[in-house]
């Protein structure tokens, strides 16, 4: 069993923050992505690396993945996932992007798609679906205020 808990944008857990996952926006589509060794659908993200931060990795990530050259960054929330025993944490971040480019020659990613809701076909269904509603809860809140 995987259990997915959101915790606020400014915890830091004991270990350490590993993975920054942003849902990307553009045009009003939500943007997927499909890694060149896999048949399945990912909302951007990866690694955090040594000395990066979790907003500068989320914006690496973004735009090797996406193509983004121009948009805007929010963190929404830390998360952490509890699988196998074993417990990650990561950050949930929202991107609006404002113009995109081409996808870079180094990138994982083989194919992007942008779409009105979350494709059925996912890397991470335990996963992914949670962190995507936490996002779509984030945007309604803040049309509320």
């Amino acid at each position: 069993m995987t259990l997915v808990k959101f915790y606020d944008r400014s915890y830091i857990p004991e270990g350490k923050l590993t993975y920054a996952v942003i849902n990307a926006r553009y045009e009003g589509k939500w943007i997927f992505v499909r890694h060149h060794l896999r048949d399945t659908w990912e909302i951007s993200g990866g690694h955090i690396e040594d000395g990066e931060s979790p907003d500068d990795a989320a914006r690496r990530e973004v735009m090797e993945e996406t193509g983004a050259v121009d948009l805007n960054i929010e963190c929404i929330s830390t998360y952490s996932v509890e699988k196998d025993g074993r417990t990650g944490y990561g950050r949930l971040f929202l991107a609006n992007i404002t113009r995109v480019g081409t996808i870079p020659d180094t990138s994982e990613i083989a194919e992007v798609i942008f779409r009105d809701f979350l494709p059925d076909n996912l890397t991470y269904p335990d996963i992914q679906p949670h962190l995507f509603r936490k996002t779509i809860e984030f945007l309604e809140e803040k049309e509320r205020n």
